[in-house]
């Protein structure tokens, strides 16, 4: 069938070369002492000392072949042959092994390809790997793989954001979090946690994505804490199903939301109008959630019952009613990490923004990796008060692309890129 006719012209150029992405380095970080990913001959050895550990990440949604094939209408501009699953995964792997991250944050993993192809082809590469299969018979899920040679496993923590005892929670959406080792001879490193999600979807459900991602938050903030009372360093990948200067991105990036009078359809920035839409509750998500305004688990704590002729089980009843109503009171959300973005999310010569998915309904900027920023570069931040051990400096990023820049090759997917997403690539240090 050939529906290419149904895009604008400007959506039917059908170049097959492939478009260029530069790496980017930060804060005047000299290239020479810097491994720049997919460079060959490069001794890793040479990369860390006593007093550094680098490492890389990439974040990259793959797009499964189910959902693929159940919302095709978001691929009319792509010839049939670049959309089988014979055809991109071949393609996504020699991406994988040409970039060669450290640590690779997956969405949109399909469970059987996952078992029969991804996870043993990653294997070979030298990946240990973690994978959380969206609940719900869903077919798809989220992967963390880490190299081997880089570090140890610590711990595995999948979130599940489906509670069938909360209504509001009825989407099969999930996380997942590692506590990962680094391995440094003769040095003494913190953990590094590494957290990795796909919100939901639903433009106008932005209540389940704020709770989807304090459930989320809540979950790293209790893998990440260490005996003194700081966090570990965080990196936190994903498609969140939101754009960049949303109130979902900037509760990520400032610690902080008042979402009084918030319409739900407003949280993600997907779409513009908002006209008939209800507002947030207050509080979005009920307290037997067990999670706080401020994204934590909260402590259950049974009051003390006193003997008294008083009915102890009322007494109970109205300690926990206080509670609540005072929970009630605030529309103010808060997180404790001081995270910034890997990307800057527009180009600063001409402000024209950068996209991280592209099809032929949009082209947008869904997919982020956010870390633990040093206390220098976040001043001012109301999370820089928590004390983070070392915080990581980010070194490089791999420069992403233009609507336009992927439209000259026929958007995404296409002859050279197997998903409708670009991956994401940075490197960090990690100061000891």
């Amino acid at each position: 069938m050939n529906s290419e006719g149904d895009e604008p012209s400007s959506k039917r150029r059908k170049h097959q070369g492939m478009i260029k992405r530069n790496w980017e380095y930060i804060c005047n970080h000299k290239k020479e002492k810097t491994k720049i990913l997919g460079e060959e001959n490069v001794d890793p050895q040479c990369e860390d000392n006593e007093n550094k550990f680098d490492f890389s990440v990439m974040s990259y949604n793959i797009l499964s072949q189910d959902l693929l094939e159940d919302n095709s209408h978001l691929y009319r501009h792509c010839r049939r042959p670049v959309l089988h699953w014979s055809f991109r995964f071949p393609n996504i792997l020699k991406e994988i092994k040409h970039f060669d991250a450290d640590v690779l944050c997956l969405q949109e993993v399909q469970e059987d390809h996952y078992g029969t192809e991804i996870r043993p082809s990653l294997e070979s590469l030298g990946y240990h790997c973690e994978y959380k299969m969206r609940t719900g018979r869903k077919p798809d899920g989220c992967a963390i793989c880490f190299k081997h040679s880089k570090f140890s496993l610590l711990s595995v923590n999948p979130v599940e954001f489906f509670r069938p005892d909360i209504p509001l929670l009825d989407r099969d959406n999930i996380g997942l979090v590692l506590l990962l080792q680094p391995k440094i001879p003769c040095a003494a490193s913190p953990a590094i946690c590494v957290a990795n999600t796909h919100l939901l979807y639903n433009p106008r459900r932005g209540d389940i994505k704020l709770t989807q991602l304090a459930m989320l938050l809540a979950e790293i903030s209790s893998v990440a804490h260490q005996k003194d009372g700081s966090f570990c360093p965080i990196v936190m990948c994903g498609d969140f199903n939101s754009v960049p200067g949303s109130p979902l991105y900037s509760f990520i990036k400032e610690g902080k939301l008042n979402y009084e009078g918030l319409a739900i359809g407003k949280v993600s920035g997907q779409e513009q109008s908002s006209r008939g839409q209800r507002i947030l509750s207050i509080p979005i998500w009920p307290p037997n959630l067990g999670i706080s305004q401020n994204c934590v688990y909260e402590v259950q704590q049974v009051p003390k019952v006193e003997k008294t002729d008083s009915d102890p089980t009322q007494t109970q009843l109205e300690k926990t009613e206080v509670l609540v109503t005072a929970e009630k009171l605030s529309s103010n959300l808060q997180h404790h990490f001081s995270l910034s973005s890997v990307y800057s999310h527009f180009f600063p010569d001409t402000g024209i923004p950068e996209v991280t998915t592209c099809h032929s309904r949009s082209a947008i900027t869904v997919d982020y990796i956010f870390y633990s920023a040093e206390k220098e570069d976040v001043a001012g931040h109301p999370g820089a008060g928590v004390a983070l051990v070392g915080g990581l400096k980010l070194l490089a990023r791999l420069s992403l692309l233009t609507e336009q820049d992927l439209w000259t090759v026929n958007g995404l997917p296409n002859e050279n890129n197997s998903s409708d997403h670009l991956p994401l690539l940075a490197k960090f240090r990690l100061e000891l």
